[in-house]
């Protein structure tokens, strides 16, 4: 071998010379490189930008994802390219004790009373569902099986007590063949107040696999563990004052920014919650940016519903901090006297997420930091950004309104997509088998079609 060095190039084995024709075929090369560059830089945009401002991020996002008429669009991965699902609503008459589920032992609990107020969305649901155009009267077809009940009412009005909600809620699931089928995994319930599914004491036995409609995402203040959970359950809206979300004139009508009074305003009891008491607190020091009067349930100083509204829209900012639970019925009905919600609950959950973008509509502050320097990051916000998000809150608080699923935007079209998501074709639980022959059986080899009720529940 050769002990002299070896020089490595591309091409090593060729010493052929670089020629002219060779110069000018490698400059034609370089020309046509940066030709095609240029074209195909002005051809297709870059696949991503990096946005520092508001007002460049606003030019690129929406606060919702519309189609071409500005109808919410929902994801097609996960729920479909259309609503295509049959939900069947059990009827009073054909299971004991539902009745008391909804009126009371003795039947004197008023629907009409149940419609009114915060609550009155599970009673909307029903109303709605039975009327709904995915609707079925037949158990064998349907998707998903809907449990009415106005136990939240019921109970506030004295109609059922805690014991008495408990007995009869078994009461009733023993007698659902379809229930015991699946576990409960396609049946729906609504529990519309903070207390979520606690209202039934015994949910996490009986309905923790249950599809639950509540505004409440969080309860361990109170309880030991939460019955929201995220991957079954649908976040719904609180049921705001109808003379509020009627189309046409409404009771309380939006004042202009500038003729507002106060920078931001709370509205509500201190019920002993920190958050609140911070609040009271900082509006003594600061009476003419804060606005927190203690509102009374009764007596002359009660206000009236639209005294109530006339306060919420005199300021630029409606503060929803936590109370009892982590959701607030203010941050809703912010958006129709048109402030911007300042959302002072760390753990809330919010309605609709894969099509509401929050951070256009809101503003979302930590609990722990109210003090002098909330109202001062308030204050610095130009009132075109706040009528900005203003107008973009126009756009989607249709999705807070219970209107029929045939309207182009209402909450109960957005909860029949977040429902459609949670279709299956195929149902079982720890007490259903099946066969070769498809037959589904209970753990005695009964066949699903003669299951007779009573049936023993988990």
């Amino acid at each position: 071998m050769s002990n002299k060095p070896r020089i490595f190039s591309a091409h090593s084995h060729s010493n052929t010379p670089c020629t002219r024709a060779h110069q000018i075929g490698a400059l034609l090369l370089i020309a046509a490189t940066f030709f095609f560059t240029r074209l195909f830089d002005q051809s297709f945009p870059p696949p991503c930008n990096l946005i520092t401002d508001r007002s460049s991020r606003d030019a690129d996002l929406h606060v919702a994802k519309t189609n071409g008429g500005g109808r919410p669009l929902w994801p097609e991965r996960g729920y479909g390219s259309h609503l295509s699902l049959k939900i069947y609503v059990y009827d009073e008459n054909e299971i004991d004790g539902l009745k008391d589920l909804l009126y009371g032992r003795d039947g004197t609990v008023s629907t009409n009373a149940c419609l009114k107020g915060q609550w009155g969305s599970q009673v909307k649901i029903h109303r709605l569902l039975l009327e709904s155009r995915f609707r079925t009267r037949k158990k064998e077809e349907a998707d998903l099986f809907f449990v009415p009940s106005y136990v939240k009412c019921v109970r506030m009005l004295g109609g059922l007590n805690d014991k008495e909600i408990n007995q009869t809620y078994v009461k009733v699931l023993s007698q659902m063949p379809y229930f015991r089928r699946s576990g409960g995994r396609d049946h729906i319930f609504v529990f519309p107040s903070g207390a979520g599914a606690h209202l039934f004491r015994s949910w996490a036995t009986y309905i923790n696999l249950s599809i639950i409609l509540t505004p409440e995402g969080d309860r361990t203040d109170k309880k030991d563990t939460s019955a929201f959970n995220t991957w079954k359950d649908i976040i719904i809206p609180g049921n705001v004052d109808d003379g509020m979300t009627k189309t046409g004139a409404t009771v309380v009508q939006p004042l202009p920014l500038s003729k507002r009074k106060y920078l931001a305003n709370y509205l509500g009891r201190a019920q002993k919650k920190a958050g609140r008491l911070k609040l009271i607190e900082l509006s003594k020091q600061y009476g003419d940016k804060l606005e927190c009067p203690e509102l009374q349930l009764s007596g002359p100083n009660k206000l009236g519903r639209v005294e109530y509204f006339q306060h919420l829209g005199n300021a630029k900012f409606c503060f929803a901090p936590r109370g009892e639970s982590s959701w607030t019925l203010r941050f809703y009905e912010s958006f129709f006297v048109e402030c911007v919600p300042v959302i002072l609950s760390d753990q809330v959950e919010l309605p609709f997420q894969n099509v509401v973008d929050y951070t256009q509509i809101s503003i979302k502050w930590p609990s722990t930091v109210i003090g002098p320097e909330l109202l001062e990051y308030l204050a610095s916000i130009p009132d075109d950004v706040i009528e900005g998000m203003i107008a973009h809150g126009r756009q989607v608080r249709c999705l807070w309104v219970y209107a029929p699923d045939s309207e182009p935007c209402s909450a109960m079209q957005a909860v029949m997509w977040e429902l459609q998501r949670k279709v299956r074709l195929f149902h079982q639980s720890a007490e259903t088998f099946w066969l070769h022959n498809g037959s589904i059986v209970n753990r005695n080899l009964v066949e699903f079609t003669s299951w007779k009720p009573p049936m023993p529940l988990p």
